[in-house]
């Protein structure tokens, strides 16, 4: 039996908003974008156009949601984006004005960075050792 981890939703205040960030700025893939309802859609991107992963961008619907947005992780960084030239894409994400939180820095696992999205969910970008 194969598995993997399809998809993993991401809470957003606005899909349009997400899109520019995610897809114009940085370069993901828009796989789908369907309207569900008036003011519901399914919105898949992926950081690549192979990847098996994919995240659904959830826009917030009540209180409880809204105050999520950017929290999801309790603060901390939940969510990791490799790459295998950690150097071409941290220059690309500052020219596209990403945040960074710190330096690049090298740990025992590989380089990474810690940054944020507009809506504050903190990242890594990651490129592991061989």
């Amino acid at each position: 039996m194969a598995r993997h981890l399809h998809a993993f939703s991401l809470l957003v205040p606005d899909y349009d908003d997400a899109l520019v960030f995610y897809v114009t700025k940085l370069g993901f893939h828009l796989r789908e974008d369907i309207p569900l309802s008036e003011d519901k859609r399914w919105v898949v991107i992926s950081p690549d156009r192979d990847c098996e992963t994919h995240i659904l961008l959830a826009k917030a619907d009540g209180p409880q949601q809204d105050a999520a947005i950017g929290n999801q992780f309790g603060g901390r960084v939940g969510l990791f984006l490799h790459t295998d030239d950690f150097h071409a894409d941290h220059a690309m994400m500052l020219l596209a004005g990403v945040q960074f939180e710190e330096d690049p820095r090298h740990e025992p696992y590989g380089t990474v960075a810690v940054w944020r999205d507009p809506f504050g969910n903190r990242w890594d970008l990651l490129q592991l050792k061989d």
